[in-house]
């Protein structure tokens, strides 16, 4: 009898288990669904109480042999009817589900976990003497860190103080400032030790410091990406953000780990929160992300040059080279420091000609306020007002700003929403990003996300840090649009690497134009880890150019060089597709394939119209390296590459004239003189004697065009130039001496005239005698006319 009864049980828990399914299955019923389903059934069953209390109709032995088959058909039928509505939003119900579930689960852990706080007494540790200076000291120097305009040296020397009393934190910041090179030399031993010391007390930044020091391979390490692996795991489990970031980019894009959508955007999504919550109304300071080999291959013109050239202007008093310089030292740059001080002296000379743009940035000043300035709302709504009068949309957005959060003024978010929309509809990001913000929390305004996504896309273009996020958030839960993992993670990995920490960037820059490669490079190393693009190539790029000195040897470079640019390459970066590219090409820290490398010069040929790309990707079509020979091809990607880039006109002609002599070769063999290339059986044999022939006949025509040349007709005038006549005049006395002069004169005209008409008439015969007798006539008559040397017609004779 046992036996029968747990069977009985058994099937009543399987029954129940699948009315639970079939409900999730269906999603969840709103109160009025379920009171109409319920007034529905009890109308069904009184209906049927009265058809069955009423007399039922004969039936016939046909229509019940048909009844079972048409009575399936209309359950059928009814069974589609009641369960297509739900099945249609079967996918979102069943989130929505899963989605209160989970937060219900969360806020009851969250309860229970309050309570066990409220019952243990909380006992707080009093700090020692020591450990409170130390903690003062560590305070101090993290706040001068922070700030743009103090010295770091200073602050260096305290966090060394400060780990000298034991400071795990202020030990772990030395640690990472003698790995990196921060103002103190390189001591990767020493770094590499205090880590493993740290990592034993449970600090997450020694956790993050021996991942990078397992991943680069320095410090007595080998490299170990496992091992990396598990220490950026325990230090983003303790919120450390550079941490969280290098786990989101590795889920991102696979690496050492399986791809995971979800997982990179737990990660990424931590950290866009933190970088969104310390975003001001400025938007922090301004960081250029510089490609090394984009800079060595278009150089440009030097920013230094260029501010210089702005204060030039702006001091003799034009209003734009002013407001240029203003906005300049407001968000910095990279020949610029931030520097608000001076970004206030620029705005004020602006504003008082009249600026409408200095008066809005003088209010945004005084709105947020900064080291140098002290916030003051009503100065800075005064401004407003003034660039607002004027139609600035900066002034706008910042007196919305104001009405919106209370600011010196009552909150009136009717005002603040027409602030807004004027300076949105003028394309100011600010009016754009508060609008969206606006209309996404229902702030003043019905919610509507359509109009929140489309401001939110707006500010964007413009590179705002807060629009990001915002879409990023949209694109996570699936507001207002259909939910969607990748875009998120994009969005929020946006806003990650905006934090603080990108102005390493900068900093690492700095070493590059100094001359301190290696420091450059650790910089970029470790910002490569946790997914900055732009730090991978140039990573890449300095172990390229041989110009790193922390490992020494070249074979180790180039692997981690190819390693930086395949992670560049994934990120959709053309030039580093082409070198990874060239890396396969040539077997530079991997094994040559060359479909590999055609892959590659094809995709960034094809996606960013790379012209060293398409040249690439000709000379292999010309060569058949990798892919099948067409010289067409290869000669329509020669062409293409001069289009797109016209310092590849002059490599590329010569190109095409190769491709044009190749095929005439190819052309000369298949015609009757093929037999050219045929006699190399011939020439082997005897290639001695065809080598002395060749020397002989050099050797000839050298010793032929290096022989002594006289001009004939030079030696012909010699060879007929008469000995100089003695002339006698001076041995006659001198009265006589003229008239022997007139009398040789005479003769000599006399003769040159008979020689001129004998020369005259010969030269109806033959005109190259004459023009020689003639020449030598000239020359002689020209001889005997010119005094003898040594005389003089002034000489007096001593006989006088």
């Amino acid at each position: 009898m046992r036996l029968p009864g747990l069977m009985c049980i058994l099937l009543l828990l399987v029954a129940q288990q699948c009315q639970l399914l079939r409900a999730e299955l269906q999603g969840p019923i709103s109160e009025s669904d379920s009171a109409t389903e319920t007034d529905i059934n009890t109308e069904e069953i009184t209906t049927a109480d009265k058809d069955s209390t009423s007399k039922t109709p004969p039936v016939d032995s046909a229509s019940a042999a048909a009844s079972p088959a048409s009575n399936d058909r209309k359950a059928a039928k009814l069974k589609d009817t009641e369960f297509a509505p739900r099945t249609k939003v079967m996918p979102a119900a069943l989130f929505e589900r899963l989605w209160n579930d989970s937060l219900m689960k969360q806020q009851k852990l969250k309860a229970q976990i309050e309570a066990i706080e409220a019952q243990q007494p909380q006992v707080e540790a009093e700090l020692t003497p020591e450990q409170q200076e130390a903690q003062n000291l560590y305070e101090n120097a993290m706040e001068m860190l922070g700030k743009p305009r103090t010295d770091k040296r200073v602050a260096f020397t305290l966090l060394r103080k400060a780990a000298a009393f034991n400071h795990l934190k202020a030990r772990a910041e030395v640690a990472w400032a003698m790995l990196l090179g921060l103002w103190m030399p390189f001591d990767f031993h020493h770094a590499a030790e205090e880590f493993e010391t740290l990592a034993n007390e449970g600090l997450p930044d020694a956790h993050a410091g021996l991942a990078f020091l397992y991943s680069v391979g320095v410090g007595g390490k080998n490299v170990s990406q496992p091992m990396a692996l598990i220490h950026y795991m325990l230090a983003a489990l303790g919120d450390n953000t550079l941490a969280q970031m290098a786990m989101g980019y590795r889920y991102l894009y696979g690496i050492n780990v399986p791809i995971s959508c979800e997982k990179a955007l737990i990660h990424y999504k931590r950290v866009a929160r933190k970088v969104a919550s310390k975003v001001t109304f400025a938007n922090g300071p301004m960081v250029h992300r510089v490609r090394l080999l984009d800079e060595l291959e278009n150089p440009g013109s030097h920013e230094t040059e260029i501010v210089d050239y702005y204060q030039l202007l702006a001091d003799k008093g034009d209003v734009q080279s002013q407001v240029g310089l203003g906005q300049l030292y407001y968000q910095g740059g990279k020949a610029i420091q931030q520097d608000h001080q001076k970004a206030l002296e620029y705005f004020t000379l602006a504003a008082n000609a009249g600026n409408a743009i200095g008066f809005a940035f003088l209010g945004k000043l005084y709105l947020e306020g900064s080291e140098q300035i002290k916030a003051d709302n009503e100065t800075a709504f005064k401004y407003f007002s003034k660039a607002s009068e004027m139609g600035d949309p900066v002034g706008q957005s910042g007196l919305g700003l104001m009405y919106l959060k209370g600011l010196g003024v009552p909150k009136d978010s009717i005002k603040a929403l027409s602030y807004f929309t004027q300076a949105a509809d003028q394309g100011w990001v600010d009016g754009q990003l508060q609008l969206g913000t606006m209309y996404f929390t229902g702030n003043g305004v019905k919610t509507d996300y359509k109009l929140a996504l489309k401001y939110f896309n707006l500010a964007t273009q413009s590179g705002h840090v807060l629009a990001y996020y915002n879409l990023g958030i949209m694109h996570a839960y699936g507001m207002g649009m259909l939910r969607s993992c990748p875009a998120a993670v994009e969005f929020f990995k946006n806003v990650a690497e905006r934090g603080r920490w990108s102005s390493r960037l900068m900093h690492a820059y700095n070493d590059y134009k100094q001359n301190r490669i290696d420091e450059a490079y650790m910089h970029y190393a470790l910002l490569a880890e946790v997914g900055y693009e732009v730090a991978q190539s140039n990573a890449a790029f300095l172990l390229d150019r041989e110009e790193v000195h922390v490992f020494n040897d070249r074979h180790e470079d180039l692997i981690r060089a190819f390693y930086y640019w395949k992670r560049a390459a994934g990120q959709g970066y053309s030039a580093a597709q082409v070198k990874l590219g060239d890396y396969y090409y040539y077997g530079w820290g991997t094994k040559t394939d060359f479909e590999t490398a055609a892959a590659l010069y094809r995709k960034a040929s094809e996606q960013q119209y790379n012209a060293q790309a398409m040249f690439n990707l000709g000379y292999m079509h010309e060569q058949g390296l990798g892919m099948k020979k067409d010289w067409h091809l290869a000669k329509r990607l020669y062409d293409l590459a001069a289009e797109t880039n016209s310092d590849a006109k002059v490599p590329v002609a010569i190109a095409l004239f190769k491709l044009q002599m190749l095929a005439k070769i190819e052309s000369i063999k298949e015609s009757p003189y093929r037999f050219i290339f045929y006699m190399d059986e011939n020439i082997a044999a005897n290639w001695d004697l065809y080598m002395i022939t060749i020397l002989t006949l050099l050797l000839g025509i050298i010793m032929y065009t290096r022989r002594p040349f006289q001009q004939p007709e030079q030696a012909q005038a010699a060879a007929q130039q008469p000995p100089p006549q003695v002339n006698d005049m001076a041995a006659m006395p001198v009265n006589a001496a003229p008239a022997a002069a007139a009398a040789d004169t005479t003769a000599s005209a006399g003769t040159s005239t008979a020689t001129a008409t004998a020369t005259t008439s010969e030269s109806t015969a033959a005109g190259v005698t004459s023009t020689s007798t003639a020449t030598a006539s000239a020359s002689s008559t020209t001889c005997s006319s010119s005094p003898a040397p040594g005389t003089s017609s002034n000489t007096l004779d001593p006989t006088d």
